[in-house]
């Protein structure tokens, strides 16, 4: 596909590219950075721009220009997500989702007008949207302002939640889909053919391809680990989750035949607690870190909630995955618990108060060989795939042409 999509670095054109993200949960920046490391890599004549949603609505609320139900509450969107996450409250991101789809109605047309005024300010070449639920308003003003300017939607998650959730019909968007749910879901809602983009998977950041340059074993060791002991990664986001105490405490039971590692991210006093709690099982804990690749580099499974980007940087690292699903899961990332169960690359459970049933059966050699061969065949290239397709679309500017490349190298087996 690379030799195929390739455009010529010497161009000395410069593309203004224009990634609208948020900052509810880290799967919207970690997308954006993704592709940014990609274009730096290839050293394509790519100028970034961050359209931060948040931002905006914050500066449009303080102009009075829209109506903002989140300023009654004294918060934003993506604070009280991000707050909901962190408590454990998720069962309440259904009742947000209604809001917020009524807030982008009740504001569409104020919204409108704002992004023309932003895009004949701020005119791109391309956009790429890795945000939900504005899609529609940003791509109708584009087309007012720019009419041409390819708008490609980018979700960061394994299906749609329709309606008017990353899927636009309405529009003349680029839509990636990364199964063949979201590909099924995209047909079934209307969006053109042409425009539909099937990828192998979801965006991650390239550092997960890269090999280990050192010995697995010795790093074990130096860190406090037992060298040839079954290790799994225990990650629940970048503020960790207080249902990692438990699993903790229930995978005691396992003695010297587990050993686990739990990335805690922001939250330092669950850190302090793992510490001190630590009984004779082998364990490393540690704090916020960049270098989640490496750590998953010493492990042989994966511990943690249903959300794409944890799932994918998993696989990617080639762990099976233990994760849940039950009515407090996000109801977007519902199918992704799904997928992983349709795929066999790992199991779910109804709660991780099950988790030492999951284990039992990775302790087992068979079962769990099976699983890592499962997990050993997916081969998810989607960043390298997505930025060979923006290259294409900035190169022909041309939908029919670029859905003829796309159907050429495209044959993706789920």
């Amino acid at each position: 596909m690379n030799a195929l999509l390739s455009i010529s670095s010497t161009t000395q054109e410069k593309f203004s590219i224009h990634i609208v993200t948020g900052k509810g949960g880290g799967g919207h920046y970690a997308t954006y950075h993704a592709i940014r490391a990609i274009a730096e890599q290839k050293q394509l004549p790519w100028q970034f721009h961050v359209v931060d949603m948040d931002d905006i609505m914050a500066s449009m609320t303080q102009q009075k220009q829209v109506l903002n139900a989140y300023q009654l509450l004294g918060s934003s969107v993506a604070d009280l997500y991000n707050l909901m996450l962190k408590s454990g409250w998720t069962w309440l991101w259904f009742l947000q989702i209604c809001l917020n789809k009524l807030l982008v109605k009740l504001n569409y047309d104020a919204g409108v007008k704002f992004f023309e005024q932003y895009w004949r300010e701020h005119p791109p070449d391309m956009v790429v949207s890795v945000v939900t639920m504005c899609n529609k308003v940003l791509a109708e003003a584009l087309q007012k302002v720019k009419p041409g300017t390819p708008y490609v939607t980018v979700p960061i998650d394994f299906a749609d939640y329709p309606p008017g959730f990353w899927f636009e019909p309405q529009t003349d968007n680029y839509t990636v889909c990364a199964t063949e749910k979201a590909l099924e879901q995209a047909r079934s809602l209307g969006v053109k053919e042409e425009l539909i983009v099937p990828s192998s998977g979801m965006v991650i950041h390239p550092r997960f391809y890269e090999p280990m340059d050192c010995n697995r074993a010795d790093e074990r060791q130096r860190l406090g680990l037992d060298p040839d002991c079954l290790t799994g990664v225990v990650l629940f986001g970048g503020n960790g989750s207080q249902v990692m105490l438990d699993i903790a405490k229930r995978l005691e039971s396992f003695g010297d035949r587990l050993q686990l590692i739990f990335l805690c991210g922001r939250n330092e006093k669950l850190a302090a607690t793992l510490k001190e709690n630590q009984g004779k099982q082998k364990r490393l804990v540690t704090t916020f870190t960049t270098d989640i690749p490496y750590y998953m580099q010493l492990a042989d499974f994966f511990i943690g909630k249903p959300g794409p980007g944890s799932i994918s940087e998993a696989l990617a690292m080639k762990l099976p995955v233990i994760t849940e699903c039950n009515l407090s899961t996000l109801v977007h990332e519902r199918y992704n618990a799904k997928w992983v169960r349709e795929k066999e690359v790992g199991l779910v459970l109804r709660s991780f108060r099950h988790i030492e049933k999951a284990v039992e059966q990775f302790l087992d050699a068979p079962t769990f060989a099976r699983y890592r061969a499962n997990v050993e065949s997916y081969n998810n290239r989607a960043v390298f795939e997505l930025c060979d397709l923006l290259e294409k679309i900035l190169a022909t500017r041309d939908p029919t042409t670029v859905a003829e490349l796309v159907e050429q190298v495209t044959s993706y087996k789920y």
